[in-house]
């Protein structure tokens, strides 16, 4: 009797073990889902508000222009038509807030109720004229004629540099300096913080007495629990003046900020997996390069590091991952400037920081908000990028020693 109830315990235990497995796995999938239908959703989209038309007189003979070119036309750095395959004539913008300016209150109704009227009117005698307006004030028989603006694409969304998310009348949806500045500083705080974190991790495995690596081992994991929010006030209030003052800048908030914090941040991980990896290496191997003649350090550069590269590596790769993935950090120490960036003394916007800067203002639905949840779906590709690395590098090394 007892051993059936212990059976039956058993078999308990394994099912809510099965049950809980398979949830987390089916909740995970489901975010994965989640966010790349969300993400995907920006690419049905045309990059212009929701309820809002751009039109021309309808004998221009401009069709289609690109967003690029639409921004410049309202910034008013493209003046004339000619410049965009039109006829050579001055390019006249026109707002809905304009309407004041060729019409008077009692013209547009009390109610305003001839709005759509006058809107048409003015489309009609103005040749050169480009429209922004609500089109619930497009007449029935409107005299003006649309321009085809095309939806969102892939390519350009990867490709393009500028990234105006809110920008009027046409949004400017370019990841790439958010992506350049995301790797800029990841790559940055690799290149801090990979000499200090193997250097730190010989010493603790090879070097440091049994009482002094009790004693630092958990102080440096400790390291990885602080939060990170911490980190960005450290940055701010000390790494962020030194920059400045060191180099002359106006201002502190650098891709070099953001990597120093974030190789401060990396290097818990780097330490603890290169010092394990460390330990690992076979007892007899160092004997047997000690006895052979050779010295501590070319035992440590010849036998150890060689043996436990795989783990050095892998330390290396999640010390990136973290660095990518990190959010209110590089937040508080990079400038926020969504450029693509030409030293690490520019300031630089990275994907993460982004996405939690903007994400509470964008509007659930609409156009900035699926665009945030694709750039998601690009950090997510990067991550799990960098984790099938580490499995690759580990499951290579691993066949090696078999």
């Amino acid at each position: 009797m007892k051993t059936n109830l212990k059976q039956i315990k058993e078999k308990v235990i394994e099912s809510i073990l099965m049950l809980s497995s398979a949830a987390t796995s089916i909740t995970v999938i489901l975010i994965v889902f989640f966010l790349f239908i969300e993400g995907a959703g920006v690419f049905s989209k045309k990059p212009i508000e929701d309820g809002f038309l751009l039109a021309v007189a309808a004998d221009n003979p401009v069709k289609k222009l690109e967003p690029s070119q639409i921004k410049d036309i309202f910034d008013q750095k493209i003046k004339n038509w000619k410049e965009v395959g039109g006829k050579d004539e001055a390019i006249v913008l026109f707002r809905t807030s304009d309407i004041s300016q060729y019409y008077t209150d009692e013209e547009l109704g009390e109610n305003f109720e001839y709005f759509p009227a006058k809107i048409n009117e003015l489309i009609a005698k103005t040749p050169g004229i480009v429209a922004f307006f609500s089109d619930k004030y497009k007449a029935k028989d409107f005299k003006g004629r649309e321009l085809d603006i095309d939806r969102i694409k892939v390519f350009e969304f990867l490709s393009g540099e500028e990234w105006f998310p809110t920008a009027q009348p046409i949004a400017q949806m370019g990841v790439k300096p958010l992506i350049y500045g995301t790797l800029w500083v990841s790559f940055g705080a690799i290149l801090l913080a990979l000499p200090i974190g193997l250097a730190a991790a010989i010493y603790l495995s090879e070097i440091a007495k049994k009482r002094t690596r009790s004693l630092l081992k958990p102080l440096i994991e400790l390291l990885a629990g602080i939060p990170s929010v911490v980190y960005g006030f450290f940055g701010l209030v000390v790494i962020v003046p030194l920059i400045q003052s060191l180099f002359n800048l106006p201002v502190g908030e650098t891709a070099l900020a953001g990597s120093v914090v974030l190789a401060i941040m990396a290097l818990p991980t780097i330490i603890t997996i290169s010092e394990d990896a460390m330990r690992n290496t076979p007892r007899a191997m160092k004997e047997a390069s000690l006895a052979l003649g050779a010295s501590q350090w070319q035992t440590i550069y010849k036998v150890v590091i060689p043996y436990s590269a795989s783990g050095i590596t892998a330390g290396a790769i999640l010390g990136i991952g973290r660095a990518i993935g990190e959010t209110m950090a590089v937040l508080m120490v990079t400038g926020n400037a969504a450029v693509i960036p030409k030293s690490f003394l520019a300031p630089v916007r990275t994907i993460p920081a982004t996405i939690a800067a903007e994400l509470g203002e964008a509007p659930n639905g609409g156009l900035h908000y699926e665009a945030l949840f694709a750039l998601g779906c690009i950090l997510f590709l990067i991550t799990f990028g960098i984790n099938m690395l580490v499995e690759m590098v580990t499951n290579k090394q691993s066949h090696k020693k078999h």
